[in-house]
């Protein structure tokens, strides 16, 4: 058991019996007599974000990072409160001006109210995010069942390419470069699914530290397993491309993290009704797996081999 495992375990020790305690895996706290979703996140200067040269950049991400974990439990955010670090330089009139600029049109576009917050000094820059919706259910994790189909929506892997491409270590045209840094700083969340994903998702939970990392905390207290095909794993063309051109394995591009789409299990009986609502979203939900025996031996399928998947963790806490 490694540090953030022994630290999980010692507050939900100290929640055992608080109303939030239930989803306290999600950073979702769920309290049901008042309906009431809360989700807090917090992001850290050199390893949420590389660096505040582009602060109306930067604080999108955070943004929309935080809404997904709501979006993702079948709950629309209504309010958020922001809380921030830094100094004179990162937080000088200019970047304020950035910022408040960028809060405003990301309020518009997820018709969400700032409702309050705070600010202290640190020569670190960092920002916890509070979001709150409202609703009468919410989709948990360790509900997937024997046989169920895996979903997810969007495209995978994007942002890796964004963020490797931000850190100088991927050099691509200036058309290829924008887009892939675009999906970095602004990653298209699938705010339409919270109408829709409670009508067929059994479990879910948004992609943050990575596809298969996700998916097994998905499902880590049961005794179930699962079987994803890589070749079902939707990207974009501009990421094909990439792979194509650079002779690098879709596998090495897809279990990175910060897609922030929704990952999700459904009964196969709800596949007809599943692409009839991708399609009146006009959002990408694609199949590509199974919650296939009751044992622990997830499994990626790569043409004809089946590869054990112990060896992609993605991202995870170090204390």
């Amino acid at each position: 058991m490694d540090e953030f495992q022994l630290i999980d375990k010692y507050f939900k020790k100290l929640t055992k019996n608080n109303i939030f305690a239930k989803n306290l895996n999600d950073d979702v706290f769920y309290d049901q007599k008042k309906k009431l979703v809360v989700s807090i996140d917090t992001y850290n200067e050199g390893i949420h974000f590389p660096n505040f040269k582009f602060p109306d950049l930067v604080i999108k991400k955070i943004i929309r990072s935080s809404l997904s974990d709501l979006i993702s439990k079948g709950v629309k955010p209504t309010y958020y409160f922001i809380s921030a670090s830094g100094n004179k330089k990162a937080f000088s009139s200019n970047n304020m001006k950035k910022l408040s600029k960028s809060l405003h049109e990301e309020q518009k576009k997820y018709n969400i109210k700032l409702s309050g917050g705070d600010t202290t000094y640190s020569n670190k820059i960092n920002f916890s995010i509070t979001v709150i919706g409202f609703s009468n259910n919410i989709i948990e994790r360790n509900k997937a069942k024997l046989n169920d189909d895996i979903y997810v929506t969007g495209n995978i892997g994007d942002s890796y390419i964004g963020l490797k491409i931000i850190e100088n270590k991927i050099k691509l045209s200036n058309r290829t470069k924008k887009y892939f840094i675009n999906k970095y700083y602004k990653p298209d969340i699938p705010i339409k699914a919270v109408n829709y994903i409670s009508k067929f998702a059994r479990t879910s939970m948004d992609v943050s530290d990575g596809l298969f990392s996700d998916m097994n905390k998905l499902i880590n207290n049961q005794k179930l397993s699962f079987k994803i095909n890589l070749k079902k794993v939707p990207i974009s063309n501009y990421l094909s491309s990439y792979l194509k051109l650079t002779g690098k394995k879709k596998l090495s591009s897809i279990c990175n993290g910060d897609d922030y789409q929704i990952l999700f299990t459904s009964s196969p009986n709800n596949k007809k009704k599943i692409q009839l609502i991708s399609n009146k979203m006009n959002h990408k939900i694609t199949k590509i797996g199974k919650i296939v025996r009751l044992k622990k031996d997830n499994t990626i399928i790569i043409g004809n081999k089946s590869l054990y998947i112990k060896d992609f963790r993605g991202y995870y806490h170090k204390f």
